[in-house]
């Protein structure tokens, strides 16, 4: 039976909003499945092996900083992963930090590693809320969660966002996007943590780790808690 091999990045620095949520979903739905799975820590000065899933959590510029120059050693093993389909989910600071660049105000510009075509820059106002987006890639078709970030993200290239903001600010708060995504590499803002509140989209994860849909189980409970939180406003 294949393993699911999970590389948390840098949890010592950016596990914000209960970002450890994220992982503890992913598993919890793998050994639902009996799907065997691995957690691997990846603190500053480890060494990056191949993993199935990379995920990364959000935090305050200062980690943003440190964690942005650890990332850039690794940047291209990072991007020969993301090449040959393995899966990546970053939230808030680690969404920017898969980006092309994010520059803070009055401060020099903090490198991304390329994963996605996008870049960040310091906007004058905190977007803070509860998010429900609209998207056409899992079902059910809603994606919520709660944002606190006063970084503004832009999407170029082919990246394309997870789906359109209905309650909520987004990406920049003027072209209706929330998130990224480019291959088997997504980029969001919402915390809360995410996949609790979203196990179609943990499961998507798993789907594309795997190469093949994951048997069914009982996500009852975590529906009505999805379902509770569309169109939430704060």
């Amino acid at each position: 039976m294949k393993t699911i091999k999970i590389a948390h990045l840098y949890p010592k620095l950016l596990n914000i909003y209960g970002d450890i949520g994220n992982i503890i979903t992913l598993k919890k739905r793998c050994e639902w499945r009996n799907l065997n799975v691995e957690i691997n820590e990846i603190n500053i000065g480890d060494p990056i092996k191949e993993h199935d899933i990379y995920f990364i959590g959000g935090g305050q510029d200062k980690q943003q900083i440190e964690v942005s120059k650890e990332l850039l050693k690794h940047k291209d093993f990072l991007l020969e992963q993301r090449d040959k389909l393995a899966v990546f989910l970053g939230i808030c600071g680690g969404y920017q930090l898969f980006g092309n660049y994010y520059q803070p105000k009055n401060e020099e510009k903090i490198l991304g590693i390329e994963l996605i075509d996008a870049y960040t820059v310091a906007g004058e106002k905190r977007f803070i809320g509860n998010v429900t987006v609209k998207t056409d890639f899992v079902e059910p078709n809603s994606l919520v969660g709660f944002e606190n970030h006063s970084g503004l993200t832009f999407l170029e290239g082919e990246t394309i966002p997870l789906g359109t903001v209905a309650v909520g600010y987004g990406n920049n708060g003027k072209d209706f996007s929330e998130g990224a995504r480019y291959k088997n590499v997504f980029g969001t803002y919402l915390h809360g943590s995410f996949l609790p509140k979203n196990p179609h989209f943990a499961d998507y994860l798993i789907e594309l780790a795997l190469g093949t849909k994951p048997d069914d189980i009982n996500s009852e409970i975590e529906f009505k808690t999805h379902y509770s939180l569309i169109n939430k406003k704060y």
